[in-house]
């Protein structure tokens, strides 16, 4: 990009540019997050208990990474985490529940 005529405001031009940047990376990391917890869900509600517990790992993983990087605050992805591990421990106590 060529530099603006008076120098005024190219380091508004260089923060848009770098938060467009960062925001395509957080949403790609989101996605999976999304694309991962949807999967897991559909397996639970399959009552598939041994797949949904080999994809827990992955997925708690996903969301460890996604927090220590900073695209998700550190405490929504605790919350997340908690909420995965609920539905699976509801439907292996109780299998007749969704």
């Amino acid at each position: 990009m060529a530099k603006l005529k008076t120098g005024r405001h190219t380091s508004a031009i260089k923060a848009w540019r770098k938060s467009e940047k960062l925001a395509s990376k957080h949403r790609g990391v989101k996605t999976r997050i999304h694309d991962t917890a949807k999967e897991f869900g559909a397996l639970v509600e399959k009552k598939d208990l041994e797949n949904a517990q080999k994809m827990l790992p992955k997925a708690y993983s996903l969301l460890d990474k996604a927090a220590k990087t900073g695209t998700l605050h550190w405490k929504t992805a605790a919350r997340r985490k908690s909420r995965l591990a609920a539905r699976i421990k509801t439907v292996a106590k109780n299998p007749s529940v969704k």
